[in-house]
């Protein structure tokens, strides 16, 4: 898989012109995939021609979806990007651009899609959003100012992308990582696992299942460990199910 079939995913971007500059910076580097995720914007305004010079076809060839698991489903690996950092979600495998990108160039290398998501302009990725990216992108920012503009933060990042993917020469071989929907599916199976056993409960479930998401994140699965672990759940529902022992909440 080439480096232009990086997915690039903005979500309910709102000004015309950062859909414009996107594109323009996408063709200056060789990208060409953009995933446009409920947008408020219009990708035909005039402020988003304007602004998209000789990227016009990218905005023009722009798949737009509702939701995000439209966008990612049959990704590898997904990279969010934010400028906040701390709290319970945000704290997890953060990095620059130039120590996270030669991840995407690993999995790209080997022919499987990844996707790099940058958020709305007034609020980035959402806590939910960030819980689905395997690693977080932070701009070393100064710390008056953290904020960049949209387009500005995805020229950063595909800078060091292109500079990652120039640079790649003997990475490891990536074994069949798991794709994000075959990943959902079980997440969403351990984590009612989980309830029926009392592991989750209360106010603390929610925190808890995301710290689960990215230990497990950082292991990088195949498909056969999600598998592996699709039959533990399956294994631990069968055995409260069938186990008149009642397993007392803590």
């Amino acid at each position: 898989m080439a480096l232009e079939q990086c997915r690039i995913i903005l979500i309910e971007t709102h000004y015309p012109g950062n859909l414009g500059a996107t594109a323009r910076v996408m063709r200056n580097l060789g990208l060409c995939d953009l995933v446009l995720v409920a947008p408020i914007a219009d990708r035909t305004h005039k402020n988003a021609r304007q602004m998209s010079t000789h990227g016009e076809s990218i905005l023009n060839d722009a798949h737009i979806v509702a939701d995000l698991g439209e966008a990612i489903g049959d990704c590898v690996l997904v990279v969010g990007t934010s400028a906040r950092s701390g709290g319970v979600f945000r704290r997890q495998i953060v990095g620059p651009p130039e120590d996270v990108m030669p991840r995407v160039v690993e999995v790209l290398r080997q022919d499987r899609p990844a996707a790099i998501l940058f958020g709305p302009e007034a609020t980035g990725l959402t806590n939910e959003i960030v819980t689905r990216c395997q690693y977080l992108i932070q701009v070393p920012t100064a710390k008056g100012y953290p904020s960049l503009n949209l387009a500005q933060a995805v020229a950063i990042c595909l800078y060091e992308l292109r500079t990652a993917w120039l640079n790649f020469s003997s990475a490891p071989m990536v074994e069949d990582l798991a794709t994000v929907e075959s990943q959902e599916h079980m997440f969403r199976q351990l984590q009612t696992a989980f309830e029926e056993i009392h592991f989750l409960y209360g106010d603390k479930a929610e925190p808890l299942m995301h710290a689960v998401r990215h230990l497990l994140g950082k292991a990088r699965l195949t498909e056969m460990e999600t598998k592996i672990l699709l039959g533990l759940a399956r294994q631990i529902r069968w055995h409260v199910a069938n186990h008149t022992d009642k397993i007392d909440e803590p």
